[in-house]
């Protein structure tokens, strides 16, 4: 995929490793997070979580470097249903897709997290509100069942951005064990924390420092039980520092 290796560290008291890739400085890029539990080797990806969008200049010759060291590819390049992007979907080893999705030069090449709802307007006001983005775009396929909504902080080219797919008539998903959280930035915890409590998420750790390394963070669920942190901007910054 072209990544690098941003950082690696080893928890043996806790029996785990952490990976941090991404294609550029987790001060200022997305970054995908691995973490290997000892001794656990598969994990039930379930079937709420979606995809990765990783945003390529060709995906036909993407896809020829993925086949080319192995890798698995499960829709081959082509324009997405009802329109002109051309996309190609790739599994990795351990069965995550990856969607790739043909664009210009970006400053952000990991440019999408797709997770399945319930409720899609009440996912899409629950993002607004109490996370600050905004709905980019909005698009409904009733061919084929399926309603998408586009949500972030800045254009699409540009940004990493929340995909949301609601499929008709389907309410509840799997979740799974492998997929853990998704982790955004703040100037203030605690006021994230109040906003997400007053518009419909769950607070699962209360702000505040970890143990440690006193990085400052709250964990939340969302209306439909996907986890997702703030992390403190200045403690995090430090912490890599």
């Amino acid at each position: 995929m072209g990544m690098k290796l941003l950082r690696k560290r080893d928890i043996p008291e806790d029996r785990y490793t952490n990976a941090f890739l991404g294609y550029g400085p987790e001060e200022s890029n997305v970054t995908v997070e691995l973490t290997y539990n000892y001794g656990v080797n598969k994990y039930d990806i379930g079937t709420g979580f979606g995809h990765f969008g990783i945003a390529v200049e060709d995906v036909a010759k993407t896809v020829d470097l993925v086949k080319a060291k192995g890798g698995k590819v499960t829709r081959e390049p082509g324009p997405v249903t009802n329109g002109s992007t051309v996309i190609a979907m790739i599994e990795d080893p351990n069965g995550y897709n990856f969607e790739l999705l043909e664009r210009g030069p970006t400053p952000e090449p990991l440019c999408q997290v797709m997770l399945r709802v319930g409720d899609l307007d009440r996912s899409i006001n629950f993002y607004k509100k109490a996370f600050g983005m905004e709905l980019l775009r909005k698009r409904d396929n009733p061919e084929y069942k399926y309603t998408n909504a586009i949500m972030g902080y800045g254009p699409e080219d540009k940004n990493a951005v929340l995909k949301l797919t609601y499929n008709y008539g389907v309410t509840e998903y799997d979740k799974g064990n492998g997929y853990t959280q998704i982790a955004l930035s703040t100037d203030n915890v605690y006021k994230s924390a109040e906003a997400i409590k007053l518009f419909g998420g769950k607070i699962i750790r209360e702000p505040g420092p970890l143990p440690g390394i006193n990085t400052k963070i709250t964990a939340c669920l969302d209306p439909d039980g996907w986890k997702l942190v703030f992390v403190d901007n200045i403690d995090f910054l430090r912490e890599l520092e």
